[in-house]
């Protein structure tokens, strides 16, 4: 069996934490675990309940690649192949892509890597129906039994494991009414399948996407545990539900018996906090004047007088404030400002040897604090239009200056001129802490030749 964890989107509704450079399922929600961590280990659980082996294959954006790596490294669990998707092209793509990865006959199990269950016996014994289902010809999805007219999610009508229409998110009229008459539940997105009766369908009802993500594949990049697809926008960009699953006879669904959270807004990520006497819920100090119903998430104490019904999230470079049960509009603010770095780009920047964090920059110079891990190295690289100062604040650091080897310690420091190529290594076992300066006329992270790199990025 082959399970696939689809790592697209970025979470813009829940801006500032989520960006594309971090989106939700990556950014440490819950206690500093991220929502792919809690996902994998859920994966295990569910696995070693059911007593069966799995083939564990995750897709996401090439530029997540190495988050999803050190993350699944974190909790120890191992993926067998990653799928990298050039550009994200929504469900579509991404599940025909991983169907085309397993092997002809295999069961399937999609899942979103971004959502909560915490009933792992409910989810395991409504998985093994769905694998069961599968086996007889049904692509099987899950759906889950509203406990309140949502309006944020797409909804399901079924009868009898027989499924009547897909509806996108409705207005709050129709969602009161689905709850009314019954039949109708929330949209899970995930689904289960046999590897060839999928491809299957996929010839009969979206011939153009299949037939293009075939050539793609093919030409894919296949290297270690991961494979490349380049060309994504060639692909139609568009859901499974959409593409595949209103038109297909042989879909079917299971209704969940477990609880779920899609974690698609703040008033759905409040629920997996502990609330105090006034419904006030935060992951920092609180300190609370007449206030009520709030929702904090900021990196320092925070004190309210007279604040009620709030969401309020503190991020390092952005303040979001919103009115509870409004959250759902800072999409809108987010497309405000899709072409600049608030939408995008992240205080610390993630890469696969370590991160980086720009303390302050100027028209012709930058400061960054560089963070290597051990035994990890940079690209060996040179730039056309910046000099460099590293100063080494803890740990040990090697560093390659044009022919040079230097090995420095805390409180030493080199200079690396302009046009000269270099390359940075952390030989120890703790964490190298530097600080970089930037000095030139250009310091955009794009003034960048790489000549060697250990992460396939020369």
């Amino acid at each position: 069996m082959r399970i696939l964890l689809i790592c697209g989107g970025s979470g813009t509704r829940l801006w500032p934490i989520s960006r594309k450079a971090m989106p939700k399922q990556f950014a440490p929600l819950l206690q500093g675990e991220t929502l792919f961590q809690k996902t994998l280990k859920r994966i295990q659980e569910v696995t070693q309940l059911l007593q069966i082996e799995v083939e564990l294959s995750i897709i996401t954006n090439e530029e997540h690649y190495f988050l999803a790596l050190e993350q699944s490294e974190q909790v120890g669990i191992a993926i067998h192949s990653f799928l990298l998707e050039s550009e994200g092209r929504d469900s579509a793509a991404a599940m025909i892509m991983g169907a085309l990865n397993a092997q002809k006959g295999e069961v399937i199990l999609a899942l979103p890597s971004d959502h909560i269950i915490n009933d792992i016996q409910s989810f395991a014994k409504n998985i093994q129906e769905a694998i069961t289902l599968a086996k007889e010809g049904r692509i099987v999805t899950f759906g889950i039994t509203p406990t309140y007219p949502h309006t944020g999610y797409g909804y399901i009508h079924s009868k009898d494991n027989a499924v009547l229409g897909f509806y996108e998110k409705p207005s709050l009229q129709t969602a009161e009414q689905y709850l009314k008459e019954g039949g109708y539940y929330f949209n899970s997105g995930m689904f289960c399948f046999l590897q060839d009766l999928f491809l299957q369908e996929c010839k009969t009802y979206l011939p153009q996407i299949l037939e293009q993500a075939q050539i793609l594949y093919q030409n894919a990049l296949k290297e270690h545990h991961f494979i490349w697809i380049k060309g994504m926008q060639e692909i139609e960009k568009i859901s499974i539900d959409y593409a595949l699953m209103e038109k297909t006879p042989k879909i079917a669904m299971i209704r969940g018996e477990f609880d779920w959270n899609d974690v698609g807004s703040f008033e759905s990520l409040q629920e997996e906090f502990e609330k105090d006497e006034n419904l006030n819920t935060s992951n920092t100090e609180l300190f609370c004047k007449d206030s009520a119903n709030n929702f904090i998430l900021a990196q320092k104490p925070v004190s309210l007088i007279g604040a009620n019904h709030l969401v309020v999230v503190d991020t390092k470079d952005a303040l979001l404030i919103s009115a509870k049960g409004r959250t759902q509009e800072i999409k809108s603010i987010v497309e405000k400002i899709a072409n600049t770095p608030l939408a995008s780009e992240c205080p610390i920047t993630h890469r696969p040897w370590g991160s980086y964090e720009v303390l302050e920059e100027n028209t012709h110079y930058k400061i960054k604090k560089i963070i290597v891990k051990p035994h990890k190295r940079l690209s060996l690289q040179k730039h056309f239009h910046r000099n460099e100062h590293w100063i080494v604040v803890s740990g040990s650091a090697m560093v390659q200056n044009g022919q040079e080897e230097i090995f420095l310690q805390s409180n030493q420091s080199t200079y690396i001129p302009m046009g000269t190529p270099h390359r940075l290594s952390n030989p120890g076992k703790l964490d190298l802490v530097l600080i970089e300066v930037q000095m030139g006329d250009y310091v955009g992270e794009d003034d960048i030749i790489r000549l060697e790199d250990d992460y396939y990025r020369a």
